[in-house]
């Protein structure tokens, strides 16, 4: 059920509860259309800044996920948790030790039924994510697309992420990886800083994360949910 819920999303607003937003800003962005919030960030996470974010976008009705990058930023109370797996870390920590030591701390007490694991593809070598990480990036077709299958097809993973955090990215390799999947949804950020990305990007992905923009530019911002309606329009 929490798969199928996924599967009508087009475009995601991911805020980072370290960055600062204003009130009218996060009103804007909760109502303008986007399919859900997504709250996270690869460093500055705190308990305290997630709650507090948290309590904010709670005025509205729209989805809210919270993106596990810190076990002491665990809040209660979100829709959805999406837990990250950077396939290609060569530190095993991004990849299942971490996890472990969440499982041991909170497997008593997690929403299982509310819980997706994601298999992130990190593609900017130079973006925080990349760095933290160790991600081995970049990487050619080849070996995304594996990961990829490695992804979809043996781990069963929900969601497959090709993250470029910063930089647009290919979008012909994007494609490819969407039509290589047998039933994850590809989730695709990186760049997108308005329409005509947000267009392109969402006519080649499933999902489109839209995050740095909206610190940017809210105006633009915005005009990337339109764009994803357009390009699920188009494809109808």
């Amino acid at each position: 059920m929490v798969d199928s819920l996924i599967n009508e999303w087009k475009h995601v607003f991911k805020l980072d509860p370290d960055k600062p937003l204003g009130d009218d800003a996060l009103e804007a962005l909760c109502v303008s259309g986007t399919d859900a919030v997504v709250v996270g960030g690869s460093s500055g996470v705190t308990f305290d800044n997630t709650i507090e974010l948290l309590s904010r976008i709670r005025r509205f009705e729209v989805p809210c996920v919270l993106e596990v990058t810190s076990l002491d930023a665990v809040v209660p109370g979100f829709d959805l948790y999406f837990v990250p797996v950077a396939l290609n870390s060569e530190d095993a920590n991004y990849i299942v030790g971490h996890h472990q030591r969440a499982l041991k701390r909170y497997g008593g007490i997690l929403p299982w039924d509310g819980l997706l694991a994601e298999g992130y593809v990190i593609l900017n070598p130079d973006c925080t994510a990349a760095r933290i990480s160790s991600a081995c990036a970049p990487l050619d077709v080849k070996d995304v697309l594996a990961y990829a299958r490695f992804a979809d097809r043996l781990l069963r993973l929900p969601i497959v992420y090709l993250e470029y955090s910063g930089v647009f990215g290919d979008m012909s390799l994007v494609d490819e990886t969407k039509k290589t999947l047998t039933q994850a949804r590809l989730f695709y950020g990186g760049g997108i800083d308005g329409y005509e990305k947000a267009k392109a990007a969402a006519a080649a992905a499933d999902t489109i994360v839209v995050g740095n923009v909206i610190y940017d530019s809210l105006d633009r911002a915005l005009e990337t949910v339109r764009a994803a309606k357009d390009s699920a329009a188009g494809d109808r």
